[in-house]
């Protein structure tokens, strides 16, 4: 299942650009490959994902070359950290991704254009497009997320993971639990002895 994706893309970039951020971007993200089970702290999803990083790299898509996580940045005296920094070769730009176990929330995408503004201002190169965002969340509300974007200039994109797959509803039901798939190999193995 596909859900409608959130970003300020077209308001943020040159149109050729928010097309290409646009196919970037996915929402929802499918995380099962990490295993979890249970809600958990945002440095442990960060832990799991860079542990499985190529794993990762395929659910992102084509072009992600990974820089590097918890990477930090300085202004003045004061240090910040991007949970995980990607560069797309084809963008050629940036991509921050802050990862978030709960909902999104409205200050999440103020942290994110701060960010960006460092990225773009002490990491960018000379031919580099500006920095993206990518905040990477358990959940979203559309409505929110537009508000939270509309004033912001830099391309930031927000994302709901999912931590196992979803069965459709009109299959709920149809299909044998693990129990009966396991007693079914079970009566097969015995059988065949």
């Amino acid at each position: 299942m596909t859900e409608k994706k959130a970003h300020n893309f077209p308001l943020a970039m040159p149109e050729y650009l928010a097309e290409q951020a646009d196919e970037m971007l996915k929402s929802p993200y499918n995380l099962e490959f990490l295993g979890l089970k249970r809600a958990v702290k945002e440095r442990e999803l960060e832990d799991r994902l860079v542990s499985r990083l190529q794993a990762f790299l395929l659910e992102l898509g084509y072009g992600f070359c990974f820089v590097g996580r918890q990477y930090r940045l300085a202004l003045g005296e004061k240090e910040y950290f991007i949970d995980l920094l990607f560069y797309h070769r084809f963008l050629k730009a940036l991509v921050a991704f802050d990862l978030k176990v709960g909902a999104f929330e409205p200050e999440h995408a103020g942290k994110m254009d701060f960010y960006l503004n460092l990225l773009n201002d002490k990491e960018r190169g000379p031919d580099d497009q500006p920095s993206i965002g990518i905040i990477l969340c358990a959940e979203k509300d559309d409505v929110e997320v537009e508000y939270a974007l509309r004033s912001k200039t830099n391309p930031i994109g927000v994302a709901a993971y999912e931590l196992k797959s979803k069965l459709p509803g009109e299959l709920k039901g149809k299909l044998p639990t693990a129990k009966q798939l396991a007693d079914v190999v079970r009566v097969e193995l015995d059988g065949g002895r």
